[in-house]
């Protein structure tokens, strides 16, 4: 046998026995619901990190549209479809026993990202991307419990009762509130992570005559709600402070106009990567971390031109 056909037998084989090794890994990302800013740009900083992936990665996704039935029939789906590994922003992070029991029991890699399952011990192919809530909580009250002095009224907007971010955040909130003990929380209500929703909460407590110093809201689309029904009332610029969380960027900008007082950043991007990426090394077989925690960073006026 000539060279030439020697090397073209020992080769073709080779890439006919590692060309399945070599395709696209296809990963099915069940998300929440699509129509969440915050959750939007989870999503689009995901794509972006499957694009930059040398080894190719193809992402599925999937809205479940806060619905906890539609999500698990979706996971159910992407595992019939032999799916390479599935990422998870849960609806309901006490409702996913039955996805985790799904999925590692057709033994494909699991990564929930952004919201962490109730349950603390999860079991082996199951992995974690998320921030610590309780500590954007921490951070956003402490800045205002400072700024008022440790004394005043303030309401809570709380997201969706679902979501334990909206649990954490707000015990991590309560938490510096044990210290200022002359700061009473007047009003507390769900606003379910939404704009109007925390402007109408906000409104009505202004026309109910409601005296308050500062709201502490789970995210930033509520907190701009409130500032929006705070301008409406023709309340003084800066006589009641604002805070939320994520650090997105219509937050940011009421941080330059004074609007907002201020938000914590919660890195879109930090997550989609980890998850992204725990989800490839589970898929390949590699080394992964089972938990990994992305910190939050408090934005103020003083540093609010480092966050873009």
């Amino acid at each position: 046998m000539k060279p030439s056909r020697l090397l073209a037998a020992l080769v073709l084989p080779f890439f006919l026995a590692s060309g399945p090794a070599m395709a696209d890994l296809k990963i099915g990302v069940a998300m929440a619901q699509f129509d969440d800013a915050w959750l939007t740009y989870l999503r689009e900083s995901m794509v972006a990190r499957a694009k930059a992936d040398p080894a190719g990665v193809t992402l599925q996704f999937e809205d479940a549209r806060a619905d906890v039935v539609r999500q698990l029939s979706q996971v159910e789906s992407f595992i019939s479809q032999k799916v390479d590994a599935i990422i998870v922003a849960a609806v309901d992070t006490a409702a996913v026993e039955q996805i985790t029991r799904a999925v590692t029991g057709a033994g494909i890699p699991l990564v929930y990202v952004n919201r962490a399952p109730e349950d603390a011990q999860l079991p082996k192919g199951v992995a974690v991307v998320v921030s610590d809530e309780l500590e954007a909580g921490r951070l956003q009250m402490q800045y205002l419990a400072d700024k008022m002095a440790g004394q005043g009224n303030i309401v809570i907007l709380l997201g969706d009762l679902a979501n334990n971010a909206t649990t954490n955040r707000t015990k991590g909130a309560k938490e510096i509130l044990g210290h200022y003990p002359g700061i009473k929380v007047v009003q507390e209500q769900t606003g379910v992570w939404l704009r109007d929703r925390g402007m109408t909460l906000v409104n009505d407590w202004l026309t109910q005559g409601r005296q308050f110093n500062a709201v502490i809201a789970n995210n930033d689309e509520m907190a701009i709600g409130a500032v929006m029904a705070l301008k409406q009332a023709g309340v003084k610029p800066g006589s009641v402070w604002v805070a939320g969380v994520d650090g997105t960027p219509d937050a940011l900008n009421a941080i330059r106009k004074g609007e907002l007082a201020a938000s914590v950043f919660q890195d879109a991007k930090g997550q989609a990567d980890g998850a992204v990426d725990v989800a490839v090394k589970m898929a390949s077989k590699q080394p992964y971390e089972p938990r990994r925690v992305i910190p939050f960073q408090l934005i103020t006026p003083d540093n609010v031109e480092n966050f873009r």
